[in-house]
């Protein structure tokens, strides 16, 4: 994995005050940016997830699950049932897929502030975009790009100290 701090990039979504670069060659490459994330993730944030289909959301995902101890096969995509629980691990998780809500109210209606609020937890939201009014600002946006058949350019953007200090621990491992 390759990283680049030195340019600055444009906040994402209207948040970002440690944006980086990430350059995944390979999906063994992400599984271990999942580890890394798994490390110094604290209990209480929230990891906003965008990107295309198939830009590597879910695997990332279950790399940080797998990671916190939670079993492989355990670990599945949200996007029929729009919300997982992985209660079993170091750190509980709860994982979202907002791909199919139609709208925020949606989303706010299947629970979702009393699980970003539970500061016991560690929350995913993929396609974060949809419902990002609804996510708490101080959070750890990851914007995922397919640039190759094995390749993913990830942007990670903090949103204050505590997603903040995500993105240096990550700069730190990564280098």
């Amino acid at each position: 994995m390759t990283d680049s701090t030195s340019e600055p990039l444009p906040a994402l979504h209207g948040v970002g005050r440690y944006p980086m670069v990430i350059v995944s060659h390979s999906e063994a490459e992400t599984r271990h940016l999942g580890l890394q994330l798994a490390r110094v993730l604290p209990p209480g944030i929230t990891v906003a997830l965008d990107g295309p289909l198939g830009s590597g959301k879910t695997n990332l995902v279950r790399a940080v699950c797998i990671a916190l101890g939670v079993a492989e096969n355990q670990v599945n995509s949200p996007t029929f049932v729009l919300m997982q629980s992985y209660p079993d691990g170091r750190i509980p998780v709860f994982h979202f897929d907002t791909y199919r809500l139609s709208d925020l109210d949606e989303f706010l209606a299947i629970g979702a502030e009393e699980f970003l609020n539970d500061k016991q937890a560690i929350c995913f939201v993929e396609w974060a975009e949809r419902v990002s009014e609804a996510l708490p600002a101080d959070r750890l946006s990851i914007r995922m790009e397919q640039i190759s058949a094995d390749a993913r350019r990830l942007i990670l953007t903090s949103g204050g100290p505590v997603s903040e200090s995500v993105c240096r621990a990550i700069c730190a491992a990564t280098k």
